[in-house]
């Protein structure tokens, strides 16, 4: 087995233990967090219904990744966006998914984008 496996099998089973303990609801949806080497991702989901209502990549047109430097950065500023996306459509509140990585680097540069436009943790 390749380490590449191993790790995205270990990724796999953090996914599993994170999600028996959060789950998005209306009132407050959980955010679901993906990086890549290059790039990042991040949807508003609520699991009651199993639909996503927001999301934002760091591939979209709006975020001007031409004139950001730094991969944290490029979070931040899809943390903000995506914050501002849903303020207008009404949420205010969300819980956190990071989707197995570890709190920092990225995650945690979208997630301190996100508190400062606005959403709560």
């Amino acid at each position: 087995m390749a380490k590449t496996d191993s790790t995205v099998v270990a990724r796999q089973k953090r996914i599993k233990r994170i999600r028996k303990k959060i789950s998005g609801t209306p009132e407050r949806p959980r955010i679901r967090v993906y990086k890549s080497a290059k790039h990042f991702y991040a949807q508003i989901i609520d699991d009651t219904k199993g639909h996503t209502l927001f999301s934002m990549s760091s591939l979209d047109k709006s975020i001007g990744a031409e004139d950001i430097k730094g991969k944290c950065a490029l979070a931040n500023k899809v943390g903000k966006m995506l914050a501002e996306k849903a303020k207008s459509g009404g949420i205010e509140s969300v819980v956190l998914d990071r989707g197995g990585y570890i709190y920092h680097g990225r995650v945690k540069a979208f997630s301190e984008g996100a508190r400062e436009g606005g959403l709560n943790f």
